[in-house]
């Protein structure tokens, strides 16, 4: 249940039993031309709240504002800086474990957010586990089987696809495969560490990196939505199920 659903009795209800939650985190950014801007937080709010369900853990309401400092060189992106997603996540992480939580499942759905959550990690007051929802194996398998190097990095066919199953077909005239990616390049761009947005925009002029959007199908995406939703829900019940460190 989505825990801004639920009124405090409810929670305190809650809290009786277990003390975990699950948190969905994304970003607000462009996702090439069919892609859209909330991609990231559609993703990993549908996996997160869908397993949660299943797991029987409360889920909180997305945050979407996150760090996208690169892609501000297109429209409808909104980046906020690290500083201020950290300070936000640090003060969520307290005011839950204030309340008696003692756990937080961090289900995130955009790369750049990796580095501060995992230093957030070190120090927050709850024990956290940070996982993206393609990192499943049977996920990240089906993504690879469907895809090959044409995942690529950003605006990819998988996370399209789910946004498809869950929301809409953007009807535009396909593109050709974009320029593709060596693994030096990939190594050094992980994390969503693509420079200034003038840069990367005169470097991929439609925000696909590496990505052949066009591959994307709204029955993959149900597919990967159904895979990822199975595993989530059996990571978060075993962390859920796990000693408090």
């Amino acid at each position: 249940m989505r825990l801004d659903h639920m009124t405090w009795e409810e929670v305190d209800s809650y809290l009786a039993r277990r003390s975990d939650a699950v948190l969905p985190v994304g970003s607000t950014e462009q996702h090439g031309p069919i892609g859209l801007i909330g991609t990231d937080t559609l993703c990993a709010t549908a996996v997160a709240e869908q397993a949660a369900d299943r797991a029987g853990a409360v889920v909180l309401a997305p945050l979407a504002y996150t760090p996208a400092p690169f892609n501000m060189g297109f429209a409808g992106t909104i980046s906020v800086s690290e500083a201020t997603f950290s300070a936000l996540l640090s003060e969520i992480t307290a005011a839950l474990a204030a309340h008696g939580f003692r756990k937080l499942y961090v289900l995130n759905g955009h790369g750049a957010n990796l580095a501060p959550l995992r230093a957030l990690a070190a120090d927050a007051p709850l024990t956290l586990r940070i996982r993206s929802w393609w990192d499943y194996p049977q996920t990240n398998a089906l993504r690879q089987a469907l895809y090959g190097d044409w995942e690529g990095m950003h605006a990819t066919p998988s996370e399209i696809s789910i946004t498809q199953a869950l929301h809409r077909r953007v009807d535009r005239a396909p593109l050709p495969a974009p320029e593709a990616l060596d693994a030096a390049f990939r190594a050094r761009h992980a994390g969503d560490r693509h420079g200034p947005p003038g840069e990367h925009r005169a470097r991929f002029p439609c925000g696909r990196v590496g990505a052949w959007s066009e591959l994307a199908r709204p029955e993959h995406g149900a597919q990967l939505l159904a895979l990822a939703t199975a595993e989530a829900a059996a990571d978060i019940d075993a962390f859920a199920r796990a000693p408090d460190a």
